[in-house]
């Protein structure tokens, strides 16, 4: 008798030895895990880390350009090439909501200002009177000292072009308005590819663009930015 118990006991301590660890790994927190081939993967699988800028939305290619900024150098598309960058369309003697946008652009630019992947292109749509030496003293006098900061200037047609066309921000020359033109306050967010990007709204709905003239606005783009660096 007492080697059937001594060969019984064998039994069960080997199945302790060998199963209960087998058991116990696939109960957690008294939840059955599935430790299959399947399962296996599905872990890997959540692992992953997401890439946020997928989170926004691809709009549209930037349409080629070619300016001159405050240094009197030509700027392209070319320059902004493999960097996030923020569209703006202003002129320097504008005294309405361009003082607010530039002050906000200003804490963007702030905001990474040691990220040379980052840059910035405001394009004055009153290219007459805003030369490159006009620009470069507003430029001082925002403190816009980001080396990719440009103020650009060209031909006025194609800037309001650029700007309803290309861009789809409004700019216009306007007589009744107290400062000679009418303009959005929007801001254009680009990626490294030259694509506009954009988040929805809570609707699910494309943004498009920026409110250059909110601290909301502000915030969101600051936040999308990030994502896309």
């Amino acid at each position: 008798m007492k080697a059937k118990y001594i060969g019984l006991f064998a039994v069960i301590l080997i199945f302790g030895i060998i199963f209960v660890p087998k058991i116990h790994n696939r109960i957690v927190n008294n939840t059955i895990v599935d430790t299959t081939r399947m399962s296996t993967a599905k872990s890997q699988e959540a692992d992953v880390v997401i890439d946020t800028s997928e989170l926004l939305l691809t709009l549209q290619e930037v349409p080629p350009f070619d300016f001159i900024n405050q240094d009197n150098e030509s700027i392209t598309n070319e320059f902004y090439k493999g960097k996030v960058y923020v569209v703006e369309f202003f002129f320097s003697s504008c005294t309405t909501i361009c003082p607010i946008m530039n002050r906000n652009m200003l804490q963007v630019s702030q905001e990474f200002a040691n990220q040379e992947n980052f840059g910035i292109a405001s394009i004055s749509i009153d290219p007459s009177f805003d030369t490159p030496k006009v620009l470069k003293q507003y430029a001082t006098t925002y403190n816009a000292t980001h080396p990719n900061w440009n103020f650009l200037t060209g031909d006025q047609e194609i800037i309001h072009k650029l700007s309803n066309e290309g861009f789809k921000l409004f700019a216009a020359q306007d007589k009744d308005d107290i400062d000679g033109f009418s303009h959005s306050g929007l801001f254009a967010l680009i990626d490294q590819n030259g694509m506009v990007r954009s988040r929805k709204d809570t609707h699910g709905n494309p943004l498009f663009y920026y409110n250059g003239l909110e601290q909301e606005g502000i915030d969101m783009l600051i936040q999308d930015i990030k994502k896309l660096l």
